[in-house]
């Protein structure tokens, strides 16, 4: 019997070993028939010939080197190789592939490098293959960037030479984990009292902007508002790659197709929005506003679908107003920015922005009411605003939120559509206190 050499050709973490044994799994299975079988099922299949094969050569491990060799090799024969222990780690969110050799992970907001890497660019290219291949895509120089997304919901975007310098590319974001609001209130992302007061605004369908920039928490967000939708409504989703997750009974959720490897095929988010209102529904849902769909979002929501939500990419509540003005401004109607100004001040009424700050948390940094009118530059009234604290020794971000008072005009309509106005957020001068009972007859 032969005995395995910690120094010697069997070592563990020798890709050349993962890789024979591999080879040696290919010839003894055809993997086109094992397509047939759910994942779980193919993968305990192939377990159990590496086993076998392990146990004809005699070589000694470990049980737990044993169980690790096995599902190395089978990742590397139907899986992503060394992204699959990172993408069973449900504390990772994001997983990011500079070239063969560097691969950072992103947890509770914070980036580290992972021990994993791959052989070399060739061994990158096959995993990369094997991503796009289901999506009926290719990566090469005539085709350098790719979006695609894994079968368990993944967001992929991929980047190669010529374009990336740093050889291969891939960045994996993990699908978001479906939150309530009070979940994220127990995480710091907001108080009791916000959550209250983001309730009623949902129920009394007020049409709500939700910024913030890349990785803020928007999508989560979006989702967890998306909860306090009356559950007899007819609700659309429209998204680049499906992430929302809602439990009403009534959800026709789209997603937008990209060109085929030929350029031809593409369906667009305005496309979908446009068709969304062809469909009867009572709240449309944009996962995010990028271009010309904006224009036909912003008429919906001024046009008998009140209550709609979207998310778009800025860094305070005021940047994300200009940006919806600028991206409205990209559709081919040439609309002039007087006339989307009045758009805008009509169809949305509050922005609720999300920041990521210094220690990977993230949280509500404002919430603020769009209180001009008409072509009226635009004025904004915060609600809600996080005071930051200077950041201590211990480099944790501590603070406070500061509220103010609903403005007279939303506080009727939440007071019309019967919902309760939280005393954090109540309207002061004639509406605080017994007045605003009386008139207004809610007050939490």
């Amino acid at each position: 019997m032969s005995r395995r050499s910690t120094n010697g050709p069997d070592r563990l973490d020798d890709g050349d070993t993962i890789a024979r044994y591999k080879s040696r799994l290919i010839q003894e299975v055809d993997l086109s028939d094992l397509a047939a079988l759910a994942p779980a099922a193919r993968r305990e299949h192939l377990e159990r010939v590496v086993q076998a094969i392990l146990r004809r050569d005699r070589v000694v491990f470990s049980i737990d080197e044993q169980a690790s060799i096995i599902r190395r090799v089978v990742d590397e024969a139907v899986g992503l190789g060394v992204l699959e222990p990172l993408l069973a780690d449900e504390s990772i969110t994001e997983i990011m592939v500079n070239g063969p050799a560097d691969i950072f992970v992103e947890r509770s907001g914070r980036l580290e490098r992972a021990p994993a890497r791959f052989l070399n660019d060739e061994h990158l290219y096959q995993v990369i293959d094997r991503i796009v291949s289901k999506v009926n895509r290719r990566v090469d120089e005539s085709s350098p960037m790719v979006d695609a997304r894994l079968p368990t919901g993944e967001r992929v975007n991929v980047i190669v030479p010529p374009l990336s310098l740093s050889g291969p590319v891939v960045t994996i974001r993990r699908f978001p984990r479906s939150y309530h609001l009070d979940e994220l209130a127990a995480m710091g992302s907001l108080d009791s009292a916000t959550v209250a007061l983001l309730a009623a605004f949902v129920r009394a369908r007020l049409n709500i902007i939700v910024s913030g920039g890349t990785g803020s928490g928007k999508t989560t967000l979006l989702n967890a508002l998306s909860a306090f939708v009356p559950d007899q409504q007819r609700i659309i989703t429209i998204e680049d790659a499906a992430e929302l997750s809602l439990r009403q009974n009534h959800v026709i959720s789209l997603e937008s197709r990209p060109p085929n490897a030929e350029g031809r095929g593409e369906v667009t988010i305005r496309s979908l929005v446009r068709n969304s209102l062809r469909m009867r529904p009572d709240r449309i849902i944009v996962g995010e506003v990028r271009g010309g769909e904006t224009l036909d979002m912003l008429q919906a929501m001024s046009t008998g679908h009140e209550g709609s939500l979207a998310t778009v990419h800025a860094n305070s509540a005021l940047d994300a107003i200009t940006r919806l003005e600028t991206l409205a401004s990209m559709s081919d109607l040439g609309i002039p920015f007087e006339a989307l100004r009045d758009q805008i001040n009509s169809a949305i009424d509050l922005i609720v922005h999300l920041a990521r700050f210094a220690d990977g948390s993230r949280r509500i940094e404002e919430i603020s009411v769009l209180s001009s009118r008409g072509r009226e530059v635009y004025e904004l009234a915060d609600v809600l605003r996080y005071e930051q604290e200077p950041v201590g020794g211990d480099r944790v971000v501590h603070g406070r939120w500061r509220a103010s008072p609903v403005p007279d005009n939303l506080a009727r309509r939440l007071a019309i559509a019967g919902e309760v106005v939280p005393a954090a957020f109540a309207p002061a001068g004639r509406w605080d206190g017994e007045a605003w009972a009386r008139d207004a007859g809610r007050v939490g």
